[in-house]
């Protein structure tokens, strides 16, 4: 999706420092719900391009670390991915992010991007899954029309032994304007940091785990995931997902050295609902929304940015 960039003529005079207010601060909520990581996404750093420029560009994804709360009932056993080289799903990714942002007492204003269905083939190879792109939509004319190039575009995921994601892979097509291929990237974004990893110890019904991300960039947020495993058929499992986000400090260090911003507040927090297969790849169904607001200001002025933000991630087969 394309970053919007406010220009300061739009901003009060007080907010002088208008771009440490609003520039990039789309780019920093893009990944909504704190997944602005740090290898976000140069568009979102200086509101040009993507990353996938002409090649394929593989990014690390934070370490998570799972902590056992509650084994739940008997039997318990380990849960583990177990799908074999060459399985193969089809699966659609949906990605819908809000953002409305107020500087000061002006009115707020609305910078949603445009909600996108994502199509996709997930197939099991020796270096983890790769993920074949169908037909993209979206209710944006515009983007939807820049979609109709990026059939065939390739993502790819290194998985640990616990399900956790640990890298993603990006290749857009070629022909792929730059504004589908963020809108692309930043999706995928999205459902990474909306994943869960399983307990390294054997679990049952009832069984309750966190999942601990530490979320790198200008502000650096502490994700916990609190994961209850509420039904099992098989290898398939029902899991009740609660996600809540905290700064791990005070400060928002601006992109290019743009300057700072004082965090005077930060909520962030959802819930959801997944069920995955230990047989294939990606979760089966299911969604996860978290939202929330922010508040920032600039020491310098008597300037502050409101942000109110959501996202929403979903599977269905």
């Amino acid at each position: 999706m394309a970053v919007t960039v406010l220009s300061s003529s739009r901003l009060p005079r007080i907010a002088r420092p208008g771009v440490l207010l609003v520039a990039l601060v789309l780019g920093f909520a893009t990944f909504g719900a704190g997944c602005a990581d740090r290898s976000a996404s140069p568009a979102d750093v200086e509101g040009t391009e993507p990353l996938g420029i002409g090649k394929e560009v593989t990014v690390p994804i934070s370490a998570a670390v799972t902590t056992l709360v509650s084994a739940g009932d008997e039997p318990r056993e380990l849960l583990r991915p177990r799908y074999a080289v060459g399985t193969t799903q089809e699966v659609t990714l949906r990605t819908d992010y809000r953002i409305q942002q107020q500087i000061n007492d002006q009115p707020a204003r609305d910078f949603s991007p445009a909600a996108l269905t994502i199509p996709m083939t997930a197939c099991a190879d020796e270096d983890g899954v790769d993920l074949t792109v169908g037909t993209v939509t979206t209710p944006d004319p515009a983007l939807n029309k820049a979609f109709t190039t990026a059939d065939g575009s390739h993502a790819g995921l290194e998985m640990s032994d616990l399900g956790a994601i640990t890298e993603l892979r990006m290749a857009p097509s070629p022909e792929t304007p730059n504004t589908a291929r963020a809108a692309l990237e930043q999706a995928f974004y999205q459902a990474v940091y909306r994943s869960i990893a399983f307990p390294d110890e054997p679990v049952g019904v009832g069984a309750v785990w966190t999942v601990h991300q530490e979320i790198t960039g200008g502000v650096t947020l502490d994700q916990i995931t609190t994961a209850t495993l509420t039904s099992r058929d098989g290898d398939r499992l029902s899991i009740d997902l609660q996600v809540s986000q905290t700064p791990t400090d005070k400060v928002w260090m601006l992109p290019n050295d743009a300057g700072a911003l004082d965090i005077d507040g930060y909520v962030m927090e959802g819930t959801g609902t997944i069920t995955v297969d230990l047989g294939l790849p990606l979760p089966v169904s299911g969604a996860i929304e978290v939202g929330g607001q922010q508040t920032y200001r600039d020491s310098r002025s008597e300037s502050t940015l409101v942000q109110t933000q959501s996202t929403r991630v979903s599977w269905t087969e």
